[in-house]
């Protein structure tokens, strides 16, 4: 299956990742930044429905600036005490959010709208791809409403969560490690089962993957590159 989501990302297609039932237990439609549209935009906000984030390397982060979200709050401790308290020291599937800045497009009005949306995260991801971080805050501005996400050194290697494994697959496809990523979430207002998410994906025509499949294949591309 690791062959197929390769293709399909490269192709510029929606692809589903189930992490685990041993972490969230949930599937996100995960795309490559590089190759987002409105079009694409408008399915994962329909059919997925939770947070829509962007997935970043860490070294493309560490070019651009961006530190972790947590990092940020904790120089205000100081000033704003609550923040302290507001530590997110209690996640009962990971050690620490991969939350970052949020940010919209310059050229953007709002953010929010779909086209708006996708123009944040795939001239992000162009930016990137074009050696040109350090021109990050000409072209962006920040708060906005496209929330990035500060992926660990070597992906997967080293956590296992959404955002290193949209990073992991990037890298395995040869594209900008720069992604989009969004739960699932079903008519009930949780977290969309599996068992129905593998049903979207058949009838969907989506490459469906598991999180240990794509640990897995990341570990030998990294032996070999």
């Amino acid at each position: 299956m690791i062959e197929e989501a390769i293709k399909a990302i490269k192709n510029g297609e929606i692809v589903l990742i189930y992490d685990s039932d041993d972490r969230e237990s949930e599937t996100d439609m995960i795309a490559a930044a590089e190759f987002m549209t409105t079009a694409k935009m408008t399915t994962i906000r329909k059919h997925a429905g939770g947070l829509v984030c962007m997935p970043v390397s860490s070294e493309n982060c560490d070019k651009l600036g961006i530190p972790f979200m947590v990092d940020i709050l904790k120089e205000a401790y100081d000033k704003y005490p609550v923040l302290e308290e507001l530590y997110p020291n209690d996640i009962s599937y990971d050690e620490k959010s991969a939350f970052s800045i949020t940010v919209n497009h310059r050229e953007t009005y709002t953010g929010i709208p779909d086209d708006d949306r996708a123009k944040t995260e795939r001239e992000l991801a162009l930016l990137c791809k074009a050696g040109k971080q350090k021109e990050f805050g000409k072209y962006f501005r920040a708060p906005g409403h496209v929330t990035l996400l500060r992926a660990e050194k070597d992906a997967v290697l080293t956590r296992e969560g959404h955002t290193e494994l949209t990073v992991a697959l990037l890298e395995m496809a040869g594209l900008e490690p720069v992604g989009v990523c969004c739960e699932m979430i079903g008519d009930n207002g949780k977290s969309m089962p599996v068992s129905e998410t593998r049903k979207y994906a058949e009838e969907n025509n989506h490459v469906f993957i598991s999180g240990d499949e794509i640990i897995e294949a990341y570990k030998e591309f990294k032996k070999n590159n």
